[in-house]
């Protein structure tokens, strides 16, 4: 028996137990998170640079974007650490402020999910009306209300988690902390509380994800309309990789967070959370943001200038 007031660290699920396995998930980490900050730096640096790409659509993407950067630098740094310097644990204050920080990013990444689906449903829906629904105030009070939420339930879930008395040692069945994972080292009688708190996340998530399908719906019904071919095939192109990137996130976090303790095993958890934590943020990048051609012009636009601008330098001092 323990209590939370007497550990100093937990320790993290050990990826693998031989040395060349553990180098090899340091190396798969690295390459998704590579390709993350390389992906969503790209998206960033594009929209805030082109200013033909200030707009509602490349404004929620651009934040889109910076939540995605930091729920990966969130969990994959320290998974890294662990597996080449074959290590598993952590701080207990390492613990609470990366739970935070993870909440928080993945809390405004279904936020701006859902705000970029609206963004969807006006421009194609209310075309006419898209200026006046979506104008500058509008997105930076959406925006501002996506983060403000995403914090306040980071916070609550943060608090509410680490205030639980823990009685079962300090063993993690996951790479990084995670709410599930600390809810299974908490007294039994005390954990409900917490359980509380995520129903009523689930039920705002489930808010969400309605909301999302009934805009998709209409999406569809006013795509379906469209005389020509090549419409719809750009209405569709807009809309497919949001959805898709939609399913895959909010699925894979539901059943996380959601699925009966029936179903948990080391295994089917690891591979859950890699699927909502890590693989969505390399993704979203490539199969959602840069299939958008006025991106692409604006990032070839951008690099062609940087390296203009690189060759004069070197001629110059030449």
């Amino acid at each position: 028996m323990s209590n939370s007031s007497s550990i100093s660290h937990f320790l993290l699920l050990a990826l693998a137990d031989t040395r060349q396995l553990q180098l090899l998930h340091f190396c798969l980490f690295l390459g998704i998170s590579l390709a993350a900050l390389l992906g969503n730096g790209l998206i960033i640096s594009a929209v805030a640079c082109g200013h033909h790409l200030h707009t509602p659509m490349f404004f929620f993407l651009l934040n889109l974007a910076l939540s995605d950067l930091g729920s990966i630098c969130t969990t994959v740094p320290k998974a890294m650490h662990n597996s080449l310097w074959n290590s598993r644990t952590i701080s207990y204050k390492g613990c609470a402020a990366q739970l935070f920080l993870f909440i928080f990013f993945i809390s405004a990444e279904v936020s701006f999910l859902t705000v970029m689906c609206y963004d969807r449903y006006v421009s194609i829906c209310k075309p006419l009306h898209y200026g006046t629904l979506l104008g500058s105030r509008a997105c930076t009070h959406m925006a501002a209300a996506a983060w403000a939420s995403a914090f306040l339930n980071a916070l609550l879930h943060t608090a509410n988690t680490f205030s639980l008395p823990l009685c079962h040692g300090n063993a993690l069945g996951q790479f990084f902390c995670d709410v599930p994972q600390i809810l299974k080292l908490s007294c039994s009688h005390f954990y409900l509380r917490e359980l509380g708190v995520l129903a009523v996340s689930a039920f705002l998530s489930f808010g969400c994800f309605v909301f999302m399908v009934l805009s998709y719906m209409q999406i569809f019904r006013a795509v379906l309309r469209i005389p020509s071919e090549q419409g719809r095939h750009k209405a569709f192109s807009t809309c497919l990789p949001h959805l898709a990137v939609l399913s895959l996130f909010i699925s894979t976090a539901a059943f996380a967070y959601l699925k009966p303790p029936s179903l948990s095993s080391p295994s089917l958890d690891l591979a859950v959370s890699v699927l909502y934590s890590v693989v969505p943020p390399a993704l979203n990048p490539l199969i959602y943001s840069l299939r958008n051609q006025e991106l692409k012009d604006a990032l070839r636009k951008m690099m062609t200038g940087c390296f203009s601008e690189t060759t004069n330098c070197l001629f110059s001092s030449a």
